[in-house]
C-alpha cells in the first residue's frame, strides 16, 4: 500500500493545506484511536507540541478525535520531541504524539508518533492508520468517551531525565554557555538543564510568540549562536531546532561543529571511558574523514539512508548504540530511544569536562574532506541510471579516489535534479571529479 499521508518523519505540511487542517486532525485522532482500541482495554495517549501558533488548533482537534474513539489524553503543552518520547515511556502511555514541524518555519506543522517504549512506530502501524482513515467513523457513546487533562510535571521530569544523562561525578561549573532554543519547544527546558548542572547560561531564542520558531535562530541558523558566543565571551554555544531533537555546537573561537564531527567525539569518548563500541552508523552524506577516523579507532562504521529514522533502524538491527547525521541528529540508544539535542550536547560537554581538553583538541584526528555538490537538471523522461557514459566516468572517478574519497549520485526527491557529490582529501580533486560527472550526465 502506498502512503497517502505519512512521510519519512510522520505527517507534515503547510497549515491550512492538505492534511494540516482541523478536520483532518479530528479524523486522524479518531483513526489512531480505532487502531489503538483493537488491542483491547482503554488506551491513553500523551500529546506534546512545540510553540507554533497552529499547535493550539491541532491539539484541540486531535484531542476531540481521540475522545470520540474512547481514548484518554494527557496534554503536556510545549515539550521537546524527545521529552514526549521519554514521558510516554515514563507514564506508561500507549502512544506519544508530537505536534511539530521540527526545523520548518512557523507556517508549517506536523504530527509524529512514538510507541509505548518511546520509539518511532513501524511502517505497518502507519499503514494500519492509513487504512483506518478510509473507514467511516465509529462514534463512542457518551458513557465511554475519552477524558483529557493537562499535566504540569512533564517539564520538570524531563529536565531531570536530561541531567541524569550527564556524569554524576561531573559538573559544568566554570563554563559560560549560550543556549539557543530556536524559540521552540525547549525554550523553558534547555536553559534550566545547563544552569542546574552548574553552567553560567546566556539564553537566546527563548522567547516564543507563536510565529518566531526557527526564525533566524536555532540549529538551522547558527550564525546567531556564533555571534552571541563571541559577544558574551562564552566557552561554548548550543543551538537546538524547533523541537530540540538535533543540535549545532560552537566553541569559544566561533567554530561550528557539525553532527559528523560530534558523532566521532561521542565514539572516542565512549572508548576512552572503557565502553564497548562495536560499531557506529552514519548516513550516505557522512563525511568520509569521519568514517576513516572512526575505523582508525577499530570501530566498524556503516552508512544508512539520509534521515535519523534510517540511522535508528540500522542501529536497532545491529544492536549498536551510537549513530547520527551531519545535520545534528545524534543517537545514543543507551541514553534515549530517540535523537535528543540536549542529551547529545551534554554527552559532548561531558567529554570536554572529563578530559580538560577543548573541542578542537578532541577532534584533532579529524580533518573533514572537502565535498563538492553539483546539481544537474534532468530532462523529462531522462533515465540517468542507464547512462553508459555516466557509469564509465563514475567507475573511473571511484578508482582514482580509491580509499581517499567517494562518489554519491542520487536523484532529488522534490525537483528534476540529479545530485552529484564528490568527496576527496583535497578540494581541487573533488571539484575536478564532480565536473567530469556533470559533463557525463549532460552528454
Amino acid at each position: 500500500m502506498s502512503r497517502k499521508y505519512f512521510g519519512t518523519d510522520g505527517i507534515r505540511g503547510t497549515v491550512g493545506q492538505g492534511a494540516i487542517t482541523p478536520d483532518f486532525m479530528l479524523r486522524l485522532g479518531h483513526a489512531v484511536g480505532q487502531v489503538l482500541r483493537k488491542n483491547g482495554g482503554r488506551p491513553s495517549v500523551l500529546i506534546g507540541k512545540d510553540t507554533r501558533i497552529s499547535g493550539y488548533m491541532i491539539e484541540s482537534a486531535l484531542e476531540a478525535g481521540f475522545a470520540s474513539a474512547g481514548v484518554d489524553v494527557l496534554l503536556t503543552g510545549p515539550l521537546p520531541t524527545p521529552g514526549v518520547a521519554y514521558m510516554t515511556r515514563a507514564l506508561r502511555q500507549d502512544l506519544g504524539v508530537v505536534i511539530s514541524a521540527s526545523h520548518n518555519p512557523f507556517a508549517d506543522n506536523g504530527i509524529k508518533f512514538f510507541s509505548a517504549k518511546g520509539e518511532k512506530l513501524s511502517d505497518a502501524w502507519e499503514q494500519a492508520v492509513e487504512l483506518a482513515l478510509e473507514d467511516p467513523p465509529t462514534w463512542i457513546d457518551s458513557a465511554n468517551l475519552g477524558r483529557a487533562r493537562r499535566i504540569a510535571e512533564a517539564r520538570g521530569r524531563y529536565i531531570e531525565f536530561c541531567k541524569n544523562s550527564f556524569g554524576q561525578d561531573l559538573s559544568l561549573k566554570g563554563l559560560k554557555i549560550v543556549i539557543d532554543a530556536a524559540n521552540g519547544a525547549a525554550y523553558h527546558v534547555a536553559p534550566d538543564v545547563f544552569h542546574e548542572l552548574g553552567a553560567e547560561v546566556i539564553s537566546i531564542g527563548c522567547s516564543p510568540n507563536g510565529f518566531n520558531i526557527n526564525d533566524g535562530c536555532g540549529a538551522t541558523s547558527p550564525a546567531a549562536l556564533v555571534a552571541a558566543v563571541k559577544e558574551h565571551g562564552a566557552h561554548y554555544g548550543v543551538a537546538l531546532d524547533g523541537d530540540a531533537d538535533r543540535l549545532q555546537l560552537v566553541d569559544g573561537e566561533g567554530r561550528l561543529y557539525n553532527g559528523d564531527e560530534l558523532l566521532y567525539l561521542m565514539v572516542a569518548d565512549r572508548l576512552a571511558q572503557g565502553g564497548q563500541v562495536p560499531g557506529a552508523v552514519g548516513t550516505l552524506m557522512t563525511n568520509m574523514a569521519v568514517e576513516l577516523a572512526i575505523k582508525a579507532l577499530d570501530v566498524d562504521f556503516v552508512r544508512a539512508k539520509v534521515g535519523d529514522r534510517y540511522v535508528l533502524e540500522e542501529l536497532s538491527a545491529r544492536g549498536w548504540q551510537l549513530g547520527g547525521e551531519g545535520s545534528g541528529h545524534l543517537l545514543a540508544l543507551d541514553k534515549h530511544t530517540t535523537g535528543d539535542g540536549i542529551v547529545s550536547a551534554l554527552l559532548i560537554l561531558q567529554a570536554v569536562m572529563r578530559t580538560g581538553k577543548s573541542m578542537s583538541q578532541l577532534l584533532a584526528p579529524v580533518t573533514l574532506f572537502p565535498q563538492v555538490l553539483i546539481n544537474v537538471r534532468l530532462q523529462a523522461g531522462q533515465d540517468w541510471k542507464s547512462n553508459a557514459q555516466l557509469a564509465r566516468v563514475q567507475a573511473e572517478v571511484t578508482a582514482e579516489l580509491a580509499d581517499r574519497g567517494r562518489v554519491l549520485i542520487r536523484a532529488s526527491g522534490t525537483e528534476p535534479l540529479l545530485r552529484l557529490m564528490v568527496e576527496a582529501s583535497d578540494g581541487a580533486t573533488a571539484q575536478r571529479c564532480a565536473e567530469r560527472l556533470a559533463e557525463a550526465v549532460k552528454s
